[in-house]
């Protein structure tokens, strides 16, 4: 896949890959940057049926990690390239595989893989203006993503070095970000990081956090890289034999305690203060251990055992 750094280089990606008449997928607060033959904004979207790609050649999403999924399900429904131009860190351009949500952000199904993957296009102009919450969420998520690629069963390990390097960016500049949202240096840090993250999710996969922030920000519609930021410390610790000493070497502390840190700085805290219901943790725990991420932990999880971690975010 061919990476590029800087929205001016869009065109000549777009030219190399012989994508003439991209079609794209962003909301109306990102103006066309590039001619395209189509457009779709209401994102994310459940009726992939409805969007006509007829006469484009190419698929280009500009946005965060819904934006990027959906445009992944067009591609893999299609066949068409996908150029990705993520305006956040959530690392979804780097992975063939998606999920499918309404316009509620509620998972309704759908998902899937075969994406076909052609090229990114980073700009750290694009994450200026963030929301604080929107910062830290996606930030935490492209954590999570290090962090379980170097433990995740099956995982890759030449892509360690790049988890490692991800992990270290993202917490030196994560606070430096929430501190001053507007400056672009700490912003080009972070977003270099997540970058690192993505490529390392993509070569070594996901465990049990995001099993976990999966099952619950789909079924009530919310923020994934939240999700994340909440439950990667719980996850951590329950897989503590198996996380490499390097890991806190990069975090600069133990990793949980770390990214508990972290979560706080970026105002984080509960489930319960996100409103999911108490009575439902024990159908959660259920749903948890049947996702693949919850298959791939390199410590087996059931459900009395996810059961008690939810509780312990609570």
């Amino acid at each position: 896949m061919k990476v590029r750094w800087g929205l001016r280089e869009l065109p000549e990606l777009l030219s190399e890959l012989d994508v003439a008449e991209p079609f794209l997928l962003a909301t109306e607060r990102w103006s066309e940057t590039v001619p395209v033959v189509g457009r779709w904004s209401e994102l994310p979207t459940e009726r992939l049926a409805d969007i006509d790609t007829a006469g484009a050649d190419g698929l280009l999403a500009l946005g965060g990690g819904s934006t990027i999924d959906t445009a992944k399900a067009l591609s893999a429904r299609s066949g068409l390239p996908l150029v990705s131009v993520p305006t956040t860190y959530s690392g979804a351009e780097w992975t063939h595989y998606f999920g499918v949500r309404d316009a509620e952000r509620r998972y309704r199904g759908g998902g899937g893989g075969g994406a076909r993957l052609a090229g990114i296009v980073y700009d750290v102009e694009l994450t200026l203006g963030l929301p604080r919450d929107v910062t830290g969420g996606t930030a935490l998520n492209a954590l999570a993503h290090c962090c379980e690629a170097l433990y995740v069963r099956g995982r890759d390990p030449g892509a360690d070095e790049l988890a490692l390097r991800g992990a270290r960016a993202i917490a030196s500049a994560l606070p430096a970000v929430l501190a001053e949202p507007d400056a672009r240096e700490p912003r080009a840090h972070l977003l270099a990081g997540a970058a690192l993250a993505g490529e390392a999710l993509s070569r070594s996969g996901l465990a049990l956090g995001h099993a976990m922030a999966q099952a619950i920000g789909g079924r009530y519609g919310l923020p994934h890289g939240t999700l994340n930021a909440i439950c990667l410390p719980a996850a951590l610790r329950f897989n503590d034999e198996f996380v490499p000493g390097e890991l806190a070497g990069a975090l600069d502390g133990d990793p949980a305690t770390r990214c508990e840190e972290l979560a706080r700085l970026a105002g984080f805290s509960t489930l319960g203060a996100l409103g999911v219901p108490a009575d439902d943790l024990p159908e959660l725990a259920e749903a948890i251990v049947a996702r693949a991420g919850g298959r791939a932990n390199p410590r087996q999880v059931d459900a009395a055992g996810v059961l008690e971690l939810l509780r312990s975010i609570y």
